[in-house]
């Protein structure tokens, strides 16, 4: 069983934490009904954030867009975690395992296995002004779960699935990427222009494994050992012009707003974009054994189990200790699990919109 606790932004109850105050010392999150969580993915749409917890849905925040599914009255209290009702009958829909999510600025997007425990049915709900549903040009809002017609091609199913403020990309296990959302900077690729239903990226001369969006960028990566790799959309803040050749035994990636990240497999993160909030990586880091990007700030977990967190932190994303709302050029040790009880660890971290989030299992 996992606890969790977050801090940051939380003016429309997007913490979980029974209140919308920011924080920046952690609070636990509340759920509803209390359930046994093992969260593995955490994502932070503009004012609501998705849990997913052993193939099951949970949201906190602003329902107005319908980004947090079906909402009733008073059933629905916003500043704690539930249940996503994605239907407003029973179905197959709400019992279905969930794999992946993804969150847009108001809108959410889910991967649910099908009756063969595959990857392959991807469903829209919220706002989508700019083809962020999938659904094609007529259908922008929805708090009903809608399924996006004719993906993935048949015979293939989901493997990634990354999402920025506007626009989505989902990796395939034939190492295909397709993208679907705004793409006037050609961050879902050629032409550019706004995609409003789920189009496969052109030109790339490898497999894709993973997938990160930033706020008008994709970064797409190939197999760890050959390192391979390519930054589609704008080079605002050199986020194409400054990165590496490649970025062999990458562990884990991961991308800002305007900034990209780079995990290896010894613990090392590089870094490359802006930095005027000091969102790139600080001198002296120690090994790291995970990390999550938020809109401008990083929280990373290290191999001793402290919590590190810098960027931008006005709202109390990277705690207390803050210069004019920055953490530059150093961090902020937000937790560590050398103050939890015998038995006790740091399991994983998570970052939003001026979010962080800490999970702690038995």
């Amino acid at each position: 069983m996992a606890k969790i606790f977050a801090i940051g932004s939380n003016g429309s109850g997007q913490l979980g934490i029974g209140h919308k105050e920011d924080v920046s010392v952690p609070k636990r999150a509340l759920f509803k009904h209390d359930p046994t969580i093992s969260a593995n993915q955490v994502r932070a749409g503009g004012n609501h954030t998705l849990l997913l917890s052993s193939g099951k849905l949970y949201c906190s925040g602003d329902p107005s867009s319908g980004a947090c599914g079906l909402v009733s009255g008073p059933d629905y209290i916003d500043s704690q975690f539930q249940e996503i009702c994605l239907v407003s009958a029973e179905s197959s829909l709400q019992k279905s395992s969930t794999k992946f999510c993804a969150a847009t600025w108001e809108a959410s997007i889910i991967v649910q296995e099908d009756e063969n425990g595959r990857a392959t049915k991807v469903y829209s709900f919220g706002i989508g002004n700019k083809g962020e549903l999938g659904q094609g040009e007529l259908l922008f809002r929805s708090s009903k779960a809608q399924p996006i017609a004719n993906f993935p091609p048949e015979g293939l199913e989901v493997v990634d699935l990354a999402a920025s403020i506007n626009h989505l990309v989902a990796v395939l296990n034939n190492g295909d990427a397709y993208g679907w959302g705004s793409g006037r900077k050609g961050q879902i690729g050629q032409p550019e222009g706004v995609v409003y239903t789920p189009r496969k990226i052109t030109g790339l001369d490898f497999k894709v494994i993973k997938a990160v969006c930033g706020r008008e960028f994709t970064y797409l990566v190939g197999e760890p050992d050959q390192g391979r790799h390519i930054v589609l959309g704008s080079d605002r803040w050199g986020v194409r012009s400054a990165a590496p050749p490649t970025v062999v035994n990458w562990k884990e990636i991961g991308a800002g707003w305007g900034s990209v990240f780079v995990l290896d497999n010894d613990g090392k993160l590089l870094s490359w974009g802006r930095n005027d909030h000091g969102q790139l990586c600080p001198p002296d880091l120690p090994a790291l054994a995970q990390m999550s990007i938020g809109s401008e700030h990083t929280v990373a977990l290290t191999t001793d189990g402290k919590v590190l967190s810098w960027g931008w932190g006005e709202h109390g994303n990277c705690g207390p200790n803050t210069t004019a709302g920055d953490v530059k050029g150093r961090w902020n040790v937000i937790a560590s699990s050398q103050y939890l009880p015998p038995g006790s660890k740091i399991s994983g971290i998570g970052a939003g919109c001026a979010t962080s989030w800490i999970f702690i299992s038995n």
